[in-house]
């Protein structure tokens, strides 16, 4: 079992079942149409798997890397029955998609980053708000001292909402008046976390893709200002993806990444989307780990991302 996968309780694969069911529904009935009926993985089972990940919106560049990983056992097997296709998909996705750091696995900070900052990017309405808070729940629950930072300054409901999560939650939250220089947001709330020796910042940013130059020049500043308290902060750049989008959100990804050094993803709404297959797409492309996903309204529907669990939850298996 990998360190994950001992901090993944059955109240956490539960959630992620529960939360994967209309994406589990109609991924693992694609693959079933495929198979039913046959004894062997000839050509036009590989077809028909081809056009079912991609129906299920594991996106073209992902689907043909799968389907060549499964010729190849194919070639070198020289027979493969379907009824070892389903571990063999397993096994295959599963190896595509990146695995977080080990200090970054969980609630619980390096002892050396301290505080630990986090600077949250995405577009509006992904939920990137919502996100900051359950991560804000989830390391305040795990015993460390948080600090919201909310700099995006350009929408007085992003700032209200932020306000409201910090009470919901029960952490400070640093704020000055709408159209502030979202920098100037970022360096006092860097500054207040080191005079309260606080564990975890997380620092909402605007998301506005409309205009890249302009929000690479803000991140950018927002990035020195920090960096001139905390030298080798940010140390995560989360990028916030609502899942539900399919494949615009494998494209905001590989937009986000071209203004900012992304290093960290959270993809939400997986709860209410039958195209949760594009997190395999999006992880797998951008060869960026997803650490979190959000499966649910509730404060603990944001659940840590293992790669193996996620993929069992497709498959309905369960290997315990």
């Amino acid at each position: 079992m990998s360190f994950l996968g001992k901090l993944f309780g059955k109240k956490e694969k539960e959630t992620l079942d529960q939360g994967l069911e209309k994406t589990k529904q109609g991924f693992f009935e694609r693959i079933s149409k495929v198979i039913i009926g046959k004894t062997s993985v000839d050509d036009d089972v590989l077809d028909q798997l081809e056009e079912a990940l991609i129906g299920a919106d594991v996106g073209v560049d992902t689907t043909l890397a799968i389907i060549e990983k499964i010729q190849e056992r194919v070639k070198k097997d020289k027979y493969l029955s379907t009824s070892e296709l389903n571990t063999i998909l397993h096994d295959e996705i599963a190896n595509l998609l990146v695995d977080a750091p080990m200090d970054q696995i969980g609630f619980n900070p390096p002892a050396n980053k301290k505080p630990y900052v986090i600077l949250v990017v995405g577009v509006n309405g992904v939920g990137k708000t919502t996100t900051i808070g359950k991560l804000a729940h989830h390391y305040k629950e795990a015993g460390n001292e948080v600090i919201l930072g909310a700099a995006d300054t350009f929408r007085a409901a992003a700032v209200d909402q932020l306000t409201i999560w910090s009470e919901r939650v029960g952490v400070a939250i640093v704020k000055q008046n709408m159209g502030s220089d979202p920098s100037a947001v970022a360096f006092d709330t860097i500054q207040s976390a080191i005079a309260k020796n606080a564990d975890v910042v997380l620092i909402d940013t605007a998301g506005r893709l409309h205009n890249k130059a302009h929000l690479m020049d803000e991140l950018n500043k927002i990035k020195r200002v920090i960096q001139k308290q905390l030298p080798d902060a940010p140390h995560e750049v989360l990028l916030v993806l609502d899942g539900s989008t399919g494949q615009n959100a494998l494209e905001q990804a590989k937009q986000f990444m071209a203004v900012t050094n992304v290093n960290a993803l959270a993809i939400t709404k997986l709860d209410g989307t039958a195209k949760g297959g594009v997190v395999l797409a999006i992880a797998h492309q951008c060869k960026i780990p997803v650490k979190y996903i959000g499966v649910g309204e509730q404060i603990k529907d944001l659940v840590l991302f293992d790669k193996n669990e996620f993929v069992d939850s497709l498959f309905s298996l369960n290997r315990g």
